[in-house]
C-alpha cells in the first residue's frame, strides 16, 4: 500500500535532505519510501497536503501515562508533596484495569497531540497483570512506545525491605522478552526504569545496570528530588564503565557540571521535563549544562497529573526558559544580553524529533523523515489563524503550533488521526477513564480523612 503526500512543506529534520516548498513524501507500507518533488503517484493514495506542514512525529521521551487518570490532581503539589500523595497513596489504588485504561487513554491523548513514539515509563505495576494492562493499553493505541518497565515505590509494611533494596525483577524482564515484548523490531518494546543511584543502594544499581547491560536494553532513572541514597554511586559506575548510549537520566539536576561533562562524553542522553521540574521544585532545568558539554537533550511531559501533554509546550517551555538563563548569565557577567538567541528554533525542534529518538534508542528507525525509516508522520494545518503567516516555517512549527493544528498524525504508514480528528471511539474510553480517576481520588481522600480521625481521637 502506498501514499503520497503532496504540496506540503516538508521539514525533514535529515540534514542532507532539509527542508522542501512545495514537497512530497511518499510512503510505501510502513516505512517512508522517497522525499522530493515529482514523485511517482502510481497506484498510491494521494493525500493533498496544501496549506500544511509535514514534520516527524514528535518524541515524548518521558511520561507516566499510568497517571492519565489523575490529570490535574497534582497540580499544586510540589515534589515531596507528590511522593506522599501519589507513590504512597494514589499509586496503592490501582488495579489492572485502572492501568489499562489510563495507558490506552494517555496514549491516544499523545497522538491527538502530534506525538508518534512514548517513552512510557510505567513504575506502577505491583503485579505482572498490571504490566500486562500497561502494555496492552499501548498496543491498542496504536502508539509506537518503548515501555520502561518499573517498579513501585510505596512506603514498606512492617517486615518488607525498603524499595531502594530491591533489585529489579529479573524474571518480570525474561517474561516479556518471551512473551508481549518479544519482537524488538515491534511497535511497543521493553526498556528498564530503574532506580539508578539516586533511589537505591549502590549494590541494587549495580546489580540493575547489569541486568539492562546483559539484555541489551535502555536503562532509565531518575535523577534528582531529595538526598541520594547511594552517595557517590555515580562514581562506582563510571569506574566500572557502566556508562554508554545505553543509558538515559531523566531530571539530572543533582549531578555536578563535571559529572555531566563525563556523562555526555559517553554518550549518556538527558531526558528533561522542564515544566514540570520547575513547577514541583527539582530546581532550573540542565538543557543548557548537557548542550554546553555536546550532549543529547530530549525532552518529555512527565506528568499530566501536573500539566498539559503537548510535546509542543514542552518545547516551547525548554526553549524559553534555556534563553531566559543564558540571557541572564550573559547580563550578569557581560552587562548586556547576547547579540542574538542562544537557542534556534531547529535544535528545540531536534530535541522532541531526532534527540528524543536518540534517548529512546530509536534513532536507526524514528525521528527524521528519511526514506528507509518508519513513516511517523504529522501533518500541521498552517493555515489556520495561530501560524499565519508562515515566513519561517520551522519557528512557526516551534513558537506557534499547537493540538489545535494537528490534523493528521501517521505511525508505520497507518492514518490514527485524520482530518483533525482521532480514528479511534474514545467516547467509552473517556467515561471509564473518568470513572477510574474518580473512584481512585475519592478513595484516597477516604482514607486520609480516616486517618487524620484517628490520629484526633488518639490524642
Amino acid at each position: 500500500m502506498k501514499t503520497l503526500l503532496t504540496h506540503a512543506t516538508v521539514i525533514t529534520m535529515d540534514p542532507e535532505l532539509g527542508d522542501l516548498r512545495d514537497g512530497q513524501v511518499l510512503v510505501e507500507d510502513d516505512r517512508i519510501l522517497a522525499v522530493g518533488h515529482d514523485l511517482p503517484s502510481e497506484g498510491a493514495e494521494v493525500v493533498d497536503c496544501r496549506g500544511g506542514i509535514l514534520i516527524p512525529g514528535l518524541v515524548n521521551a518521558h511520561l507516566h501515562t499510568w497517571q492519565t487518570a489523575l490529570r490535574g490532581v497534582a497540580a499544586n503539589w510540589t515534589l515531596l508533596e507528590y511522593f506522599r500523595h501519589v507513590h504512597r497513596g494514589l499509586a496503592a489504588l490501582f488495579t489492572p484495569d485502572d492501568i489499562h485504561i489510563a495507558t490506552r487513554m494517555g496514549a491516544l491523548n499523545q497522538l491527538n497531540c502530534g506525538t508518534t513514539t512514548l517513552g512510557d515509563w510505567c513504575h506502577n505495576n505491583p503485579t505482572p497483570a498490571h504490566t500486562d494492562a500497561a502494555v496492552r493499553g499501548l498496543k491498542e493505541s496504536g502508539i509506537r512506545a518503548l515501555f520502561f518497565h518499573g517498579s513501585p515505590k510505596p512506603d514498606p509494611k512492617p517486615g518488607q525491605p525498603h524499595f531502594s533494596e530491591i533489585p529489579h525483577p529479573r524474571s518480570e524482564v525474561e517474561r516479556l522478552l518471551e512473551g508481549e515484548l518479544a519482537d524488538p523490531e515491534g511497535r511497543v518494546t521493553l526498556g528498564l526504569a530503574i532506580l539508578g543511584p539516586h533511589y537505591s543502594t549502590l549494590e541494587v544499581s549495580l546489580q540493575d545496570f547489569a541486568l539492562a547491560k546483559e539484555f541489551g536494553l535502555v536503562a532509565s532513572m531518575h535523577q534528582g528530588g531529595g538526598e541520594a541514597v547511594s552517595p557517590g554511586g555515580w562514581d562506582v559506575i563510571e569506574q566500572r564503565g557502566l556508562l554508554g548510549p545505553d543509558i538515559n537520566i531523566v531530571h539530572g539536576q543533582s549531578l555536578d557540571d563535571g559529572q555531566l561533562a563525563r556523562f555526555c562524553e559517553q554518550g549518556v542522553t538527558f531526558s528533561i521535563a522542564p515544566e514540570n521540574e520547575m513547577t514541583q521544585g527539582h530546581g532550573f532545568p540542565i538543557t543548557g549544562h548537557v548542550r554546553r558539554h555536546g550532549g543529547v537533550v530530549s525532552l518529555g511531559v512527565d506528568l499530566e497529573s501536573v500539566i498539559s501533554g503537548d510535546m509542543f509546550c514542552v518545547a516551547r517551555m525548554a526553549l524559553g526558559m534555556q534563553r531566559s538563563l543564558d540571557n541572564d548569565a550573559s547580563r550578569r557577567e557581560q552587562g548586556t544580553i547576547p547579540d542574538t538567541s542562544t537557542i534556534r528554533t531547529r535544535e528545540a525542534l531536534e530535541w522532541i524529533t531526532v534527540d528524543g529518538a536518540r534517548a529512546l534508542g530509536l534513532e536507526a528507525r524514528i525521528g527524521s523523515l528519511t526514506p528507509g525509516k518508519q513513516a511517523d508522520i504529522v501533518l500541521l494545518d498552517s493555515g489556520l489563524l495561530n501560524m499565519q503567516p508562515v515566513s519561517d516555517p520551522v519557528s512557526t512549527v516551534v513558537m506557534q503550533a499547537s493540538l489545535a493544528n494537528v490534523d493528521s498524525v501517521m505511525v508505520a504508514g497507518e492514518f490514527h488521526k485524520r482530518n483533525g480528528r482521532l480514528l479511534a471511539d474514545v467516547a467509552e474510553g473517556v467515561r471509564h477513564l473518568d470513572a477510574s480517576g474518580q473512584r481512585i481520588y475519592a478513595e484516597l481522600m477516604s482514607r486520609e480523612h480516616a486517618s487524620r480521625a484517628q490520629g484526633e481521637t488518639a490524642q
